[in-house]
């Protein structure tokens, strides 16, 4: 054997040596040149971009990966595209684009395909071949890649999916952290899903997605620019006939407690009749410095609040400012919105901002008889009537009933963030933020229309025989029509149990009963899942995050928050300082001041209203961080 052949080898040896290398997206290995050309450095070759394009009709995927490789050598390069593949999956196109013209590859005989490559490369023409190598892995041999160049390959492969009681998981191999110079100018990869039977969740816990869905069909896309891709492209998705979909994932790592996810989707569409009625408040400050832009896409929010109501809601639009102007004097039934639109386009801006006063009137409309919304915009702190955070938020827990649901708005980095979350962590909402440069109606509008369907409230989960904890959301939030709900959590003891889901419907309690539920062993779980505890930790240490802004930096979730931190390697704004590596930091006394001089906030006293006090409430740094708090509240990366 040549030295030339024997080197080429061993870098082919070398490669499926390393299985986490495999794991990566199509790659390019340069091949030692003939001597007396100089060796190129193995990262010769960066990845300019990688689209990939996924079909899944019922269970058969077709994948097509469309890449571009730069040579950064001052030299041609000759070398070896490598691609891992499923089990399952076969090759039925591969082009190595030359000139702008795709030169189609075909499946060979190994020694005729290396006879022809090798005769192709002794006359310096553009080869693309594709043979077999390994198990579940192609190789291409491609020469010459050009000096300062580009080589653009495609591959298009199709397997079948396995389906587990409803449940199907769909893997691209995506990392290219070990193998591009530089990051990727762009990624992207788009999954259209077609199913005979209902689509319930499409879920991603590797990577961002959007997901655009109705019964049968699904988009689901994600994109980065300048990125070096580290883990693999990994969406699950559930279907079946069943008004309601539940499906559980679990993994036990030896010698501890169970670890969950469980997904949960109601149909996309809803009938009316199968709505839960609600009252909506749109409540919107109108004070001084709402004037202009601000206050003109306020008014677009809350229109289009008004045009999304359910056929059976009643609703009221509260402006404030230094007092209060109601758009009526009780709650009006959803089709009296044109009165409503008319009273939108003449408020103005002017006064002060008195926050109190507002939620204790508009909290003074709301009823027993249904989920009460209200819709909180602000873009101030409270500069009149009750101005103290603490009082205010004790003021709303004190005169709110238990169906209350209150989703705030902070605009721009004015705002008491404190103020803010505690008023949505306490009343079944959440807590959301409009940057100076991001648009206040496309935020509005964009959560409104995830909640504007709900198909059941006051969602409870109960699993039987098996002990469960600490599960996240907590509370559980409502449940909307082409919405879902992710929801993690420990359990002591693996095996079979009975799932109940249950909820209120217009004032009537239902259940919906999952038999057939598996929590995993230590000795039947997979490596599939082994993503759930670092994604219940991320969302455990948002919950700790929250109380220790609301109540003070207590040493047990200091304590809690940084272990979490350290054990799942999971960075928070609080646990940044570990990096930190005098004596002082590792103690418990030097943990503590370090967090505390990061919140910039005392001890907190017995009641814990030093901590609301404390500053930074307001600013974009607290802005920041309240973002990041609830970004990691409800991760579902």
């Amino acid at each position: 054997m040549s030295k030339y052949a024997r080197i080429s080898l061993m870098i082919c040896l070398l490669f499926f040596a390393f299985g986490i290398q495999v794991l990566a997206d199509g790659i390019i290995i340069p091949i030692p040149p003939r001597p007396p050309t100089p060796t190129p450095p193995l990262r010769s070759l960066a990845i300019k971009y990688h689209h990939v394009t996924v079909t899944i009709q019922d269970q058969v995927v077709t994948t097509h990966v469309d890449q571009v490789f730069v040579n950064e050598s001052g030299h041609d390069l000759e070398g070896e595209y490598l691609f891992p593949l499923p089990a399952d999956a076969s090759i039925s196109r591969f082009a190595l684009w030359v000139d702008g013209v795709p030169v189609e590859g075909r499946v060979l005989d190994r020694d005729e395909a290396r006879d022809i490559y090798e005769d192709i490369v002794r006359q310096q023409r553009d080869p693309a071949l594709l043979e077999y190598v390994g198990h579940n892995a192609f190789r291409a041999h491609i020469y010459p890649i050009p000096a300062h160049g580009e080589r653009r390959v495609e591959l298009e492969y199709e397997q079948v999916l396995q389906a587990d009681q409803g449940l199907l998981r769909y893997t691209y191999p995506l990392s290219t952290e070990k193998f591009s110079t530089r990051p990727l100018e762009e990624v992207r990869v788009t999954v259209d899903i077609r199913s005979r039977e209902a689509l319930k969740a499409v879920y991603s816990p590797s990577h961002p997605i959007e997901v655009d869905k109705d019964d049968h069909t699904a988009q689901v896309r994600y994109s980065d620019e300048q990125v070096v891709p580290d883990r693999d492209f990994v969406l699950y998705y559930t279907v079946g006939a069943e008004e309601l979909g539940a499906n559980l994932l679990s993994y036990q790592p030896d010698g501890e407690d169970g670890f969950f996810l469980l997904l949960l989707a109601p149909p996309a569409t809803a009938e009316t009749e199968e709505l839960v009625a609600r009252d909506v408040f749109f409540v919107l400050d109108t004070s001084g410095s709402m004037r202009g832009e601000k206050l003109q896409q306020a008014k677009a929010a809350a229109r289009y609040v008004l045009d999304n109501l359910n056929p059976e809601d009643r609703f009221n639009i509260i402006a404030f400012s230094s007092s209060t102007r109601h758009y009526a004097r009780g709650l009006q039934p959803a089709s009296d919105v044109r009165g409503a639109r008319q009273f939108i386009q003449e408020l103005e801006a002017g006064g002060g901002t008195n926050i109190a006063r507002a939620l204790e009137e508009t909290l003074a409309q709301t009823s027993d008889e249904r989920p009460q919304v209200l819709v909180f915009l602000t873009d101030g702190l409270p500069t009149e009537g009750e101005r103290d955070a603490g009082k205010i938020i004790a003021r709303v827990s004190e005169i709110a009933g238990e169906n209350v649901r209150l989703f705030t708005f902070g605009v721009g980095y004015d705002v008491n963030t404190m103020l803010l979350d505690a008023l949505a962590q306490n009343h079944h909402g959440t807590g959301s933020y409009v940057r100076p440069e991001e648009d206040i109606e496309s935020a509005v509008s964009s959560f409104y229309e995830k909640i504007s369907k709900p198909v059941l409230a006051d969602v409870a989960l109960d699993f039987g025989r098996v002990q469960v904890e600490d599960v996240y959301p907590y509370p559980l939030p409502d449940l909307f029509a082409g919405g879902q709900l992710v929801v993690v959590g420990r359990y002591r003891q693996g095996g079979s149990a009975i799932l109940t889901l249950s909820g209120t419907v217009n004032d009537e309690r239902v259940a919906y009963p999952f038999p057939n539920v598996r929590l995993q062993t230590e000795a039947d779980s997979s490596q599939a899942t082994d993503f759930i505890p670092r994604l219940w930790a991320t969302r455990k240490i948002g919950y700790l995050m929250s109380q220790i802004q609301l109540h003070g930096a207590e040493d047990e979730l200091i304590d809690e928050i940084i272990d979490l931190s350290v054990r799942y390697g999971i960075v928070t704004p609080y646990t940044s300082f570990l990096v930190d590596e005098t004596e002082d930091a590792l103690t418990s006394e030097g943990r503590r001041e370090l967090v505390e001089r990061e919140l910039a906030a005392p001890p907190a006293d017995a009641d814990g209203r030093a901590a609301l006090a404390a500053a930074p409430q307001s600013g974009e740094g607290a802005v920041e961080k309240s973002i990041t708090q609830n970004l990691l509240r409800e991760a579902e990366v």
